[in-house]
């Protein structure tokens, strides 16, 4: 069935997508993925998989989708819209785990740390810009959602446990995460404001996303890797740059991939324990 453009964010398109998914895997996915910058290889960790190219699921953007069979997660990989969001809402995932590449604008966070985003500032939002805007349809969730429990403590907590048994404590942080537009990188002034107004990482990617799963019902777990120490000095010859982002990315990814692998476990524990 053809949509026009309009009509691609229809709760029908939504749906054409989820049954399109549905007939081609006997996986029912509880738990969602989506990859941020050089983070890829975080499908890399699963088993089984199930690849579907984007080109050929309806309405999808472009990217690839990895079914895994054994611990029924969805990735995708440098997602930066919101479509499959209600997508996986409509397969019935219940959790959502986001990961993206960040500046560090906490002078405490190293080169390498992971951030659990415990909250989030959104530049775009500030501007009067969120996915939510237009109209409200009630089978996905309520006009004006709640964001004060954005990103769900009991998920930041097994996180955290997570990294402690992992021996991770060491480069695992909590913190606030900052969306700006891009491409561009951010000015020292505007590192500068976000640090004032409380940031501690800042970013391109995931709130949007986060909004819609939370407007959905679904649990979020949000973390950042800092690839970068933002500058906020003008006497720095420092300059943030994608390729650095991408070498931090994959100099750190095993940690990671090991970390989002343990916390899936207990995850699993949780879900099927009495």
């Amino acid at each position: 069935m053809a949509y026009a453009e309009e009509d691609r964010n229809s709760y029908e398109a939504y749906k054409e997508t989820a049954d399109w998914l549905r007939a081609r895997t006997f996986q029912r996915p509880k738990t969602a993925i989506i990859c941020g910058s050089g983070l890829g290889g975080l499908a890399d960790v699963l088993d089984n998989k199930t690849i579907f190219p984007c080109e050929d699921i309806p309405h999808f953007p472009q990217s690839t989708v990895n079914i895994q069979n054994y611990v029924n997660i969805q990735v995708l990989s440098n997602m930066h819209v919101t479509f499959p969001i209600r997508v996986f809402f409509l397969l019935g995932v219940e959790i959502l785990i986001v990961t993206n590449a960040a500046g560090g604008l906490n002078p405490h966070f190293q080169v390498g740390d992971i951030m659990f985003i415990r909250d989030h500032i959104s530049m775009l939002g500030l501007g009067g810009q969120n996915p939510l805007r237009g109209p409200n349809d009630e089978r996905f969730g309520v006009r004006f959602p709640c964001m004060s429990d954005a990103y769900e403590q009991d998920l930041l907590s097994l996180a955290m446990e997570s990294a402690q048994e992992l021996g991770f404590l060491s480069f695992v942080r909590e913190g606030v995460y900052c969306l700006q537009a891009g491409p561009s990188y951010e000015t020292i002034a505007e590192c500068r404001a976000l640090h004032a107004l409380g940031g501690d990482a800042v970013g391109m990617s995931t709130v949007p996303e986060v909004i819609v799963a939370r407007h959905c019902g679904l649990r979020v777990l949000g973390i950042s890797l800092i690839t970068n120490k933002v500058v906020m000095n003008y006497n720095s010859q420092e300059k943030a740059n994608h390729e650095e982002v991408l070498r931090i990315s994959v100099v750190r990814a095993e940690a990671l991939q090991k970390l989002v692998t343990h916390l899936i476990g207990k995850l699993g524990e949780s879900t099927n324990s009495p």
